[in-house]
């Protein structure tokens, strides 16, 4: 068991939350119990995630997306006040890390999909508000697209969506978990990069057609579970506390 302030202060630090400007209010959303056994990590903050909290006794909930986000009414009210009531009344914590999480060198999704797919890291990439949220990659020997898509598939339990209009085999890649913008693609293009990795499926046909470059969307949700597993692992070796990560996909 450690105190809510230590954990706290732990993820700040690890997560360096406030080195980089987010929509999201990363850090401690809702304060709960003092004192945290056992911690549920979860991509999103929601009913689903609170009540699976309450069913598996947890004292704290660490999310990627979280509740309370700037363009968000504040309001304790409708879907607001339903989900904060499972948390006051239950005593839970609440704790968020968006871009944090993405962009973390060891933990983070954009990290863990490297590793997923075999490659090292090999430079920052796609800049947001001035600043690298992400990461390229290279394969020591070249790899098959084919090959890189059933990786994806098998570890994030999800089935990828390809535009294959670059080379088939692989030898450096840019990766961005969850949501990607139409410059982050402009930027694996000018890179010259074989490769690139997003979550959402968007409308880049032409774009990756024309470049030409590969992409793959390996979905929005299965692409941001590494990065809350991996910290939940984390989590559970340096501090006295159970985690459990559960996963509530949301086919996006």
């Amino acid at each position: 068991m450690e105190s809510l302030k230590k954990i706290t202060q732990f993820l700040n630090s690890c997560l360096k939350i406030h080195n980089v400007k987010d929509s999201s209010f990363n850090g401690l959303q809702f304060e709960g119990a003092q004192q945290v056994k056992k911690i549920l990590f979860a991509v999103d903050a929601g009913v689903e995630t609170f009540e699976m909290a309450v069913a598996e006794h947890a004292d704290m909930i660490v999310v990627h997306h979280g509740h309370f986000w700037s363009q968000q009414d504040p309001s304790f009210t409708g879907s607001n006040k339903k989900r904060l009531d499972i948390l006051y009344k239950n005593n839970i914590s609440l704790y968020a890390s968006h871009l944090p999480l993405d962009m973390h060198k060891t933990v983070g999704n954009n990290a863990g999909l490297i590793k997923l797919i075999g490659a090292r890291i090999k430079g920052e990439f796609a800049l947001y508000e001035g600043q690298n949220i992400s990461y390229t990659a290279v394969f020591k020997k070249p790899v098959f697209l084919s090959t890189i898509e059933k990786l994806l598939n098998s570890g994030l339990n999800t089935e990828c969506i390809l535009l294959p209009f670059g080379s088939k085999k692989i030898r450096t890649v840019g990766v961005v978990s969850g949501s990607c913008s139409h410059s982050h693609v402009n930027e694996a293009v000018k890179l010259g990069l074989d490769l690139f990795i997003t979550g959402e499926n968007k409308d880049l046909y032409h774009l990756a057609k024309d470049a030409p470059i590969n992409i793959i969307f390996a979905g929005h949700h299965a692409s941001e579970t590494v990065g809350v597993k991996a910290l939940a692992g984390h989590v559970k070796k340096k501090l006295k506390v159970i985690t459990v990560f559960v996963d509530i996909p949301t086919g996006l």
